[in-house]
């Protein structure tokens, strides 16, 4: 069957930071211009925010060079941070708080803000379509459209109503081709298509491996007394250095008697019985965590996989007929622990080099331009002073990085004469289980701490059951045969979702490697984390997944 298509100047994949911050810079500029410029904007999730998660402390950079009277427009962002507690845990019942004086700079939030990304995201979609910006929410863009000579021609949205047999039913509808002069993916973190394209278009030829964390996230209402708005803490060091991994966490109060906790994993872990996941629900046990949320009420949950390889792992950004944007490309500042203010810039930036192109009437090439004006940017130069942050805490451990981070940033502003490698890829960090302790953790307590099952029912996380499985085996023999064998199958426990389980027979023989599809939250872990490199998350239906509420 032949899919019926529509015509596009500019098809933007994600209605994230990047891909909002470009389809308005695009339409100001055509406005600019007294130019009619047709930008589209696909979306997965059910509606604009719903498989938005970030922590988030804002740094409002960027939307003030994009929407200076972002104010006077009501941008939620209502929670200015007023205080900033940097701790390190060295038990569940220790602490030692670092001064700010003796702090990275960059983990300072002065004139930040503490926001909800997904409402942020939802406010900018509204801005964006006031300027004539189409956005289609609840259509995943499943797969990349190429013209005869190998330039992206645009995406193709996933078909609805098929079946996990493979078959049609009942009300299935065609996917709907999207063509476009170029195309923007924006798809956050290890975006499906992105890996396509990187792939495809060599992309990451002479550069590191893309380093990640997966961050989970909570949404706490808590009692009056313990809520202090405005209050931003971070934390390093406890639970996750029992296990020898590295990562951190977090507790921002937010507005209305609200505080979001969470905590970073970096997935460079070696032991194979981690479970970030399980580490987290500890976390909250720590007694500085726990003053604020006891006798609270957990509201939401959630999980998404970050960035944080920086300038040393981003691939190049252009091929032909389109750009790779925001994490999409790596643009997040790990050494900040922000990413959403060099997205939008990245789409900005894009944007601004699309309008020149198409002025001189090009369409479908090599934006080769790009990687020119993105080096002049800001942004680029944030994250090359800050480039040695991520590889200094792999390299040392947190405490003896962070103190490479001070001199470096603090006293030298990020130009000492070298960049740290960090060249071996997160999945390939794992040892065998055999050499390896085993971690017992406790039974959640059902108050502070919980299962993965009762936390993606708060995710409010649906997926038609009935439709081929998007979590994809090229060697469906390898999770029990080389996984469970080596490593006791780590999948079990880096998902947070209860995704991928083991099952026996009664007599506990006969392993059975079990998918549960329908938990998936999006993170994209197991895709990066799998110590074979045999899980292909692709695209489910749209409007499946998460969908999150004030995240």
């Amino acid at each position: 069957m032949e899919r019926e298509f529509m015509e596009f100047d500019v098809v933007i994949v994600g209605a994230g930071p990047a891909g909002l911050s470009a389809a308005i810079r695009l339409r100001q500029l055509a406005a600019e211009k007294d130019q009619d410029l047709m930008v589209c904007v696909v979306e997965k999730g059910s509606e604009v925010g719903a498989h938005i998660l970030s922590g988030a402390v804002f740094e409002p950079t960027a939307l003030n060079e994009l929407i200076p009277d972002w104010q006077e427009k009501n941008a939620p962002l209502l929670t200015k941070v007023s205080e900033d507690n940097i701790y390190l845990f060295r038990g569940q019942n220790k602490s030692i708080k670092i001064p700010n004086l003796f702090a990275p700079k960059t983990m300072h939030n002065d004139g930040n803000y503490i926001v909800s990304l997904g409402n942020v995201c939802r406010w900018l979609a509204e801005q964006a379509e006031a300027l004539g910006v189409e956005i289609f929410p609840g259509f995943a863009a499943s797969e990349v459209l190429y013209n005869d000579d190998g330039s992206v021609k645009g995406i193709a949205t996933g078909d609805m109503g098929i079946g996990r047999d493979g078959e049609k039913k009942d009300g299935y509808m065609p996917g709907m081709e999207l063509h476009a002069k170029y195309t923007l993916f924006a798809e956050g973190c290890r975006g499906h298509l992105g890996k396509e394209l990187i792939a495809k278009f060599k992309l990451d030829k002479g550069k590191e491996p893309q380093h990640y964390g997966i961050g989970i996230k909570e949404l706490w209402k808590v009692p009056a007394e313990q809520h202090k708005q405005g209050l931003v803490v971070h934390t390093a060091g406890w639970p996750l250095s029992e296990s020898g991994s590295a990562g951190g966490g977090f507790l921002y109060h937010i507005e209305d008697e609200q505080v979001v906790v969470g905590l970073i994993t970096d997935l460079s872990y070696s032991n194979p019985h981690v479970s970030p996941f399980d580490e987290f629900q500890r976390y909250k046990h720590q007694s500085a965590i726990k003053q604020y949320l006891e006798g609270g009420e957990r509201i939401s949950y959630g999980a998404r996989a970050i960035t944080k390889g920086g300038l040393q792992s981003q691939p190049k950004m252009s091929f032909p007929g389109g750009l790779l944007i925001g994490d999409d490309a790596g643009t997040l500042n790990f050494a900040k622990i922000k990413g959403s203010h060099t997205a939008m810039k990245s789409g900005m930036i894009a944007a601004e080099t699309v309008i020149s192109a198409m002025a001189s009437e090009r369409a479908n090439d090599d934006l080769l331009e790009y990687a020119d004006n993105y080096k002049k940017s800001w942004a680029w130069k944030e994250l090359h002073a800050q480039r040695n942050f991520g590889p200094a805490q792999h390299k040392w451990g947190n405490l003896l990085g962070s103190a490479y981070a001070f001199i470096d940033l603090n006293i030298f502003n990020g130009k000492l004469p070298w960049t740290l490698s960090d060249p071996e890829p997160d999945y390939a960090q794992l040892k065998p289980a055999s050499e390896c302790k085993k971690i017992n953790y406790p039974k959640p307590d059902g108050k502070l701490s919980f299962d993965k099952l009762s936390s993606v029912f708060v995710s409010n996380t649906n997926h038609e059951e009935d439709q081929p499985v998007h979590l994809q085996l090229k060697d469906p023999s390898i999770p029990i045969e080389v996984n469970l064998e080596k490593y006791d199958e780590p999948a079990q426990r880096y998902c947070p979702a209860g995704v991928y389980e083991i099952v026996r027979d009664d007599d506990g023989n006969n392993p059975k490697f079990v998918i549960n599809a329908q938990n998936c939250v999006h993170c994209k872990t197991c895709d990066i984390k799998d110590p074979s490199q045999n899980i292909h998350w692709v695209t489910p239906e749209g409007t499946g997944g998460p969908n999150y509420p004030n995240m």
